[in-house]
């Protein structure tokens, strides 16, 4: 391996060292049993960042109109109770918050069930915490996502 090789796997990360070595990680997904693509298959991330950005505007909306009254201070801080609220609510009746409804996606166990009260609450509450949902494996799964079993999927 010369040094222009040996850069470009250090610039193009691991994962893709390791494809040019022979190594075959699949499609994100497929360890789940999950679809390539279309339904079932998981959400791309910049559509799961969009349907955040929604949600977080609803709830900025929410916040500032009705319960702090125009106090931009605290807004941001009630926008996330009411982002927590929102959340447990409609992922744990209708598998999507609105922004994922918008966008085509929902939110599954693992085993292509309904995520239960425990597990869409633990979800939710890690989400908020943030740090959890920037930490990824290697399908796109946040750390709430793993810790929850849940798939943030395409929608049908």
């Amino acid at each position: 391996m010369d040094n222009r090789q040996a850069i470009g796997s250090w610039l193009s990360g691991p994962r893709a060292a390791a494809e040019q070595m022979g190594a075959d990680f699949g499609y994100r997904g497929e360890r789940l049993g999950l679809p390539e693509q279309g339904p079932g298959s998981l959400a791309p991330l910049g559509r799961r960042f969009g349907a955040l950005f929604i949600d977080w505007s609803l709830c900025m909306m929410i916040a500032y109109g009705l319960i702090t009254r125009g106090d931009t201070g605290a807004a941001g801080n009630w926008a996330l109770g009411v982002l927590f609220v929102l959340s447990v609510l409609t992922v744990g009746t209708i598998g999507s918050t609105p922004g994922k409804r918008l966008l085509g996606l929902r939110v599954i166990s693992v085993d292509g069930e309904r995520l239960g009260p425990v597990r869409v609450v633990l979800r939710t509450a890690l989400l908020c915490l943030a740090l959890p949902a920037l930490i990824w494996d290697r399908d796109g799964r946040g750390l709430h996502d793993r810790l929850s079993h849940a798939v943030p999927g395409r929608g049908h």
